[in-house]
């Protein structure tokens, strides 16, 4: 799927993402579907790193598989663990820091969509690098609005496409 074009209406699918998630992996951000209006992502910190303390203009929810963590929501801190979930609403400050001997693993799911389309970030540096020079930006499409989207057929209530 090319980030110029909103997704096909078919099946995504990814199964055991709780229990079969590899404990190890190489790169801090990889984009793995991005809808009209939710975007999920599988996101790896490395031992000792973190997300860096940001705040998005989109809710976000982040499910734990491996490894275990410090959430910070609005100044408040939480534990985190494998087979935690977490909800930060839209405009709420939050960190994630990794605080265990193995690599922090969750997937999270933005509504809607914060990344390109198709996006792998390598380091939490590399991601930093292209979301501030705007390479990094969530495709047009999946910003529009329920009604915007109707209007242009891209959500039908009969389902038939």
């Amino acid at each position: 799927m090319s980030s110029s074009s909103p997704p096909s209406h078919e099946m995504a699918y990814f199964p055991e993402m709780t229990s079969r998630l590899p404990s190890t992996s190489g790169e801090f951000r990889r984009v793995l579907w991005t809808g009209l209006y939710s975007q999920v992502v599988l996101m790896t910190v490395p031992v000792g790193g973190d997300i860096g303390d940001e705040v998005h203009t989109v809710d976000q929810a982040l499910t734990f598989t491996s490894g275990t963590g410090k959430a910070t929501i609005n100044g408040k801190d939480q534990d985190v663990k494998a087979g935690d979930l977490m909800v930060v609403p839209a405009g709420t400050q939050h960190q994630f820091v990794n605080t265990g001997p193995t690599p922090l693993i969750l997937y999270t799911i933005y509504s809607p969509a914060e990344h390109a389309t198709g996006t792998v970030h390598k380091t939490k540096e590399e991601g930093d690098e292209e979301e501030e020079s705007g390479k990094d930006e969530a495709p047009g499409w999946s910003q529009r609005s329920k009604g915007e989207n109707e209007k242009e057929g891209l959500v039908r209530g009969d389902g038939k496409y």
